[in-house]
């Protein structure tokens, strides 16, 4: 330690370890709000990530799926990715109907929009639709970044 003092090498550590927990890049979503737009401009497929706060399963792939560079790049190139909190409370106009939040018990309550894009109660789900807006695909799980990308590679 010569030369320099302990608080530099505090200071040295705090900095480190603020850098290692800096939250990583998610891939850029889009709202349901834009959506319709976007699809006039350029049809794409349509990934929508349902999910909410209290999911472990969801933030693990908000952690490790959504933020690998390989996975974001091929959301960014093959779809348009809608990632959606299943509990919002905002009221969303889409394809013409209003949708906003149920609730279900004294202290729950799911979005109309993530009901009406899902065919159970369970999350993390990843809900694919067409250019049509048609339900091509549901899964209800947890989705790596290897499976993400063979699903998207498949599309």
């Amino acid at each position: 330690m010569r030369g320099r003092s302990l608080s530099y090498y505090f200071i040295r550590c705090v900095v480190l370890l603020c850098i290692s927990w800096a939250p990583k890049a998610q891939a850029q979503a889009i709202t349901f709000s834009t959506l319709e737009k976007k699809m006039q401009e350029q049809e794409k497929p349509i990934v929508v990530f349902l999910h909410t706060n209290w999911c472990n399963y969801c933030a693990l792939m908000e952690k490790k799926t959504f933020s690998n560079a390989t996975v974001q790049e091929a959301l960014k190139d093959k779809v348009y990715f809608v990632s959606f909190d299943a509990e919002s409370k905002e009221k969303i106009q889409f394809q013409g109907k209003a949708f906003g939040y149920r609730k279900k018990g004294l202290q729950s309550g799911v979005h109309e929009l993530a009901e009406a894009l899902t065919s159970q109660n369970a999350y993390p789900a990843l809900v694919i639709l067409n250019k049509n807006y048609e339900i091509i695909y549901q899964h209800y799980a947890y989705v790596g970044p290897k499976e993400m990308l063979q699903l998207l590679k498949a599309l």
